[in-house]
C-alpha cells in the first residue's frame, strides 16, 4: 500500500506549502476582500468561519484531493455500515448508533443494534423519571437528592463535561458530583457534606474490574454501609453501567438496575450511551433526547455532505494542513462560555487518545506527525494566562474559538463584552500590529519591538445560536468526526487505546508491594525500587 506521504496528492500539498508558507494573512485578505463571506460553512446550527487560516481555495482543493486519496469517505461509510474498522480489537465503531432514531437500521454481524440502543434508553428514562419524581427512594425511604457518578476516562470526562455544559437545564434541587481519581481526596470531597440516606451512586465500568473505579466504588459502599448499616441498602443506593452481571450482583447491586452498553462503543465516545445516566438524571429524559437529536443531526451531515461542504471534514483537513505541513504540534480550543469549562478536558481525551498513535493500521511505524496536543480553557480567562505566548511567542498554535450568540443569562452588558473579546482575538492574531502602527501611537522607540505583533496566527471561529442540549450534541459530534477524518488521513486506528494499558498493569503489580507488612522483594528497575522503598519508609 502506498504511504500517504508518497502520494502525488501529498507531494502537491508540500509544493503548495512552500509557495504559501511565508504569505501573510494581511495579504490574503487584501487579495480576496470577501474571504470572510466565502470561506465559511454551516451545518445544523453551527457556523464555521475558516477565513483566518493560512490557506487559499487551492489549499482546500488539494486537501480535499488528499482526503479522497486516503479513502476518508470509504472509511466513514464502513463505520456507518457497522464494519469492524477497529482492527486491533476486531470491533465495529458505532457511537453513531447511540443517537440513531427509532426505525433507523444499523447492523453489526447481521443484527440491527438500534432497537437494543432504544431498549436501554427507555430503561434509563424510566429510572430517571422515578428518581427525579421521588418515586425511587433510598433504603430509609428518603428521597434521593444527591447523585455521584463513579467512573474514569470517558466514563467520567463525558458526563461530567456535559453536566457542567447543561447545568442550566438540570434539576437544581439535586446535587450532582463526579469521582474519578483514585486519590482518596476526590471521594472525600465529593461526599463530605452529603447524607448517605439521600445519595445514589452510579458505578460506570464496562467490566466492573477497572482498578480506579472499583477502588472508589468499594469506598462508596463502605461509606454507605457505615451510615445505613444494612447490606440491603446497596441495592437502593447503587446502580451500575456495565456488562458484567456477575460482578455487579456480587457487589450487591440489583442487576435490574444495570444499564448496558456495547463493545462497539469506545469510552471516549460513550457519554450519549448509558454512561450518560447521571446526565439524564440531571437534565431529564427529554433533554437527553434533544441532545441525541443534535448528535444525529451532525452525524447525518458528516455522512452525506460532500467533502468540500462537510464541516467536520474541512475542520479536520485544516488540522492536517497545520500539523503535517506547518509542523504545528498543538491546538488550542477556546470556548467563550463558562458552562463549557470542561470542554477542552473532554476533547483532550477524544483527540489525543484517538489519534495519539505512532503505528499505521497496517502495523508499520508512521513516517509523519499524527495527533496534536489539545489544550485551552474558556475565554476570557485564557487571555490573561497564555494568550501572550500565542500572540508573541515562537510557536505556531492554531486555535478554535467557540462562541454563542445568545447568553443563557442576560447579566448587564457582560455578553457583548465577552463576544467582543471573541471577535477581537482572532482579528488580532490574524493581522497583528506593525512597528509603524505602534510608532504612530507615540510609543517610545525602545518599546516598539516589544509592542509589535507579527500576526499571521491561524484561527477558526465557530458560532452557535445558543448553548442547549441540541447544540451541545452537534458540537461534540463535530469534533468526533473531525478526529475521525484526521485519523483516516494518517492511516491510524483512532479507536483503540493500548497506550493506557501498560502503566495500569504495572500498577497492579506494585499495589501489593506497597501494602506488604514486611519488606517485599522488589524486581523493578533501580529507580522504581528506590522510590517504592522510600515511600514505604515515609509511610512508616
Amino acid at each position: 500500500m502506498t504511504r500517504i506521504v508518497d502520494t502525488a496528492e501529498w507531494q502537491e500539498l508540500a509544493h503548495h506549502y512552500e509557495q504559501l508558507r511565508d504569505t501573510h494573512l494581511r495579504d490574503l485578505f487584501a487579495a480576496q476582500p470577501d474571504r470572510g463571506e466565502s470561506m465559511c460553512l454551516e451545518a445544523g446550527d453551527l457556523y464555521l468561519d475558516y477565513s483566518k487560516n493560512r490557506l487559499t481555495a487551492d489549499t482546500i482543493r488539494l486537501l480535499v484531493a488528499l482526503a479522497r486519496r486516503a479513502g476518508v469517505e470509504q472509511l466513514r461509510d464502513a463505520m456507518f455500515a457497522g464494519e469492524k474498522i477497529n482492527i486491533t480489537e476486531h470491533r465495529a465503531v458505532l457511537h453513531v448508533a447511540l443517537r440513531a432514531p427509532r426505525g433507523e437500521q444499523i447492523t453489526v454481524d447481521g443484527q440491527d443494534v438500534v432497537p437494543q440502543v432504544h431498549e436501554v434508553l427507555d430503561r434509563m428514562g424510566d429510572f430517571a423519571r422515578r428518581v427525579r419524581s421521588g418515586a425511587w427512594t433510598g433504603h430509609t425511604g428518603q428521597r434521593i437528592r444527591n447523585v455521584i457518578n463513579i467512573g474514569i476516562g470517558g466514563s467520567d470526562l463525558g458526563p461530567r463535561m456535559a453536566y457542567e455544559a447543561l447545568r442550566d437545564f438540570s434539576d437544581r434541587s439535586m446535587t450532582f458530583r463526579f469521582v474519578s481519581n483514585v486519590d482518596g481526596t476526590d471521594f472525600w470531597e465529593a461526599t463530605r457534606n452529603l447524607d448517605p440516606a439521600e445519595t445514589l451512586f452510579i458505578v460506570a465500568s464496562k467490566t466492573f474490574t477497572t482498578l480506579e473505579t472499583m477502588t472508589n466504588a468499594r469506598t462508596a459502599r463502605q461509606w454507605t454501609l457505615a451510615a445505613l448499616g444494612d447490606d440491603a441498602a446497596i441495592a437502593k443506593h447503587f446502580v451500575a453501567v456495565s456488562t458484567n452481571e456477575a460482578e455487579v450482583a456480587k457487589f450487591g447491586i440489583d442487576t435490574v438496575n444495570m444499564f448496558e452498553f456495547w463493545d462497539w462503543v469506545g469510552g471516549r465516545y460513550s457519554y450519549d450511551s448509558a454512561i450518560g445516566l447521571s446526565l439524564m438524571l440531571a437534565i431529564g429524559p427529554d433533554g437527553f433526547a434533544e441532545m441525541l437529536a443534535g448528535f444525529h443531526r451532525m452525524d447525518q451531515h458528516f455522512r452525506t455532505a460532500p467533502i468540500e461542504q462537510n464541516l467536520p471534514m474541512i475542520l479536520g483537513l485544516i488540522g492536517v494542513w497545520y500539523n503535517n505541513f506547518f509542523g504545528a504540534e498543538t491546538v488550542a480550543i477556546l470556548p467563550y462560555n463558562q458552562y463549557l469549562a470542561r470542554l477542552t478536558d473532554y476533547l483532550q481525551q477524544l483527540d489525543m487518545e484517538s489519534d495519539g498513535k505512532s503505528v499505521t493500521r497496517d502495523g508499520e511505524p508512521v513516517a509523519w506527525q499524527t495527533g496534536p496536543i489539545i489544550w485551552g480553557q474558556p475565554g476570557t480567562n485564557g487571555q490573561h494566562a497564555y494568550y501572550q505566548l500565542i500572540h508573541q511567542g515562537t510557536k505556531l498554535i492554531p486555535c478554535d474559538f467557540i462562541g454563542f450568540c445568545q447568553p443563557r443569562h442576560q447579566v448587564g452588558d457582560h455578553h457583548n463584552v465577552l463576544m467582543a473579546n471573541l471577535f477581537a482575538q482572532p482579528q488580532a492574531l490574524a493581522f497583528g500590529k506593525t512597528a509603524e502602527e505602534v510608532r504612530a501611537e507615540g510609543v517610545p522607540d525602545f518599546q516598539v519591538p516589544h509592542r509589535t505583533f507579527a500576526g499571521n496566527h491561524p484561527t477558526n471561529t465557530i458560532l452557535v445560536p445558543e448553548l442547549s442540549p441540541d447544540t451541545l450534541g452537534q458540537l461534540i459530534a463535530l469534533y468526533e468526526h473531525k478526529v475521525f477524518t484526521q485519523g483516516a488521513i494518517w492511516n491510524i486506528n483512532s479507536f483503540d487505546q493500548w497506550g493506557v494499558e501498560l502503566g495500569k498493569k504495572l500498577a497492579l503489580d506494585i499495589v501489593p508491594e506497597l501494602d506488604a507488612t514486611t519488606d517485599p522483594a522488589l524486581d523493578h528497575d533501580s529507580s522504581t525500587n528506590a522510590l517504592i522503598r522510600r515511600y514505604r519508609r515515609l509511610r512508616g
